[in-house]
């Protein structure tokens, strides 16, 4: 049987990038998975093509921050499928956000990321949540950044976010966990994929130098981690962060 056969797992900001990836992997391991993103177009496509590839996936357009948009996003799972076993909180602002000085972020700018990538995890877990808690076992995948670990400069309001992520998933882990319901987070180091082909040249190079595995990391390194960690293999872990980033950092 395979992994997360008769599984559904919702992942948000699935519609390209590291979601995109998390997607095929947990659709390509036996679970129904859910595409939540805010760009319908981006979003169809990914549910459309896991469909041709034989897999059983639907997509539903998703603003994370949106409270109402969240518990429908809930709703609509349960009525196609009945059941949520799993969530990657993924969704995040990432692109274009970097090289501005804490007295440069506009209040509008730090506001948005917190809506999206604070706000946004917190109101995912909460939709999904009660139902995994009703059925006594769930697991939930959030996603924080590397950067929260070594205090990127001129990223503040981004950095700052991740940070939060970890904390809520710690106290996360405490509320689920007397019904069987796990919470972790995953922080990747700075990647060679879609999202990250605005970093200077320089920072790739300071990254890569500066690991203890020298070299650039991938999706791959990340997508099995989170598959583990959503899987009945991963049982007796939650509240924890773990860190992908080749020893950038250790934690």
């Amino acid at each position: 049987m395979k992994k997360h056969q008769g599984k559904v797992i919702v992942v948000t900001g699935a519609g390209r990038g590291l979601g995109r990836a998390y997607a095929e992997r947990l659709s390509s391991e036996g679970a129904r998975v859910a595409v939540a993103e805010i760009d319908a177009v981006a979003g169809a496509h990914a549910a459309e093509e896991l469909r041709k590839s034989g897999m059983d996936s639907m997509f539903i357009e998703t603003d994370v921050s949106s409270k109402e948009a969240t518990e429908a996003m809930a709703a609509r799972v349960l009525e196609k499928w009945g059941q949520i076993d799993g969530l990657v909180a993924n969704a995040g602002l990432a692109n274009s956000v970097g090289g501005r000085t804490y007295d440069e972020i506009t209040v509008a700018q730090w506001d948005r990321i917190m809506e999206v990538n604070v706000r946004g995890t917190w109101l995912s877990c909460r939709a999904v949540a009660p139902y995994m808690q009703e059925r006594k076992n769930g697991s939930i995948v959030t996603v924080s950044s590397d950067t929260a670990a070594w205090g990127s400069p001129k990223l503040l309001h981004y950095v700052t976010s991740k940070g939060a992520v970890e904390a809520f998933t710690r106290a996360m882990a405490r509320e689920l966990g007397p019904d069987g319901v796990r919470i972790n987070c995953v922080a990747p180091g700075l990647l060679n994929n879609e999202a990250t082909a605005g970093v200077p040249e320089a920072k790739r190079e300071w990254n890569i130098r500066n690991r203890a595995i020298q070299r650039e990391g991938t999706t791959d390194d990340i997508v099995g981690l989170v598959s583990f960690l959503l899987s009945d293999e991963a049982s007796f872990i939650t509240g924890q962060l773990i860190v992908a980033n080749g020893g950038l950092v250790f934690h």
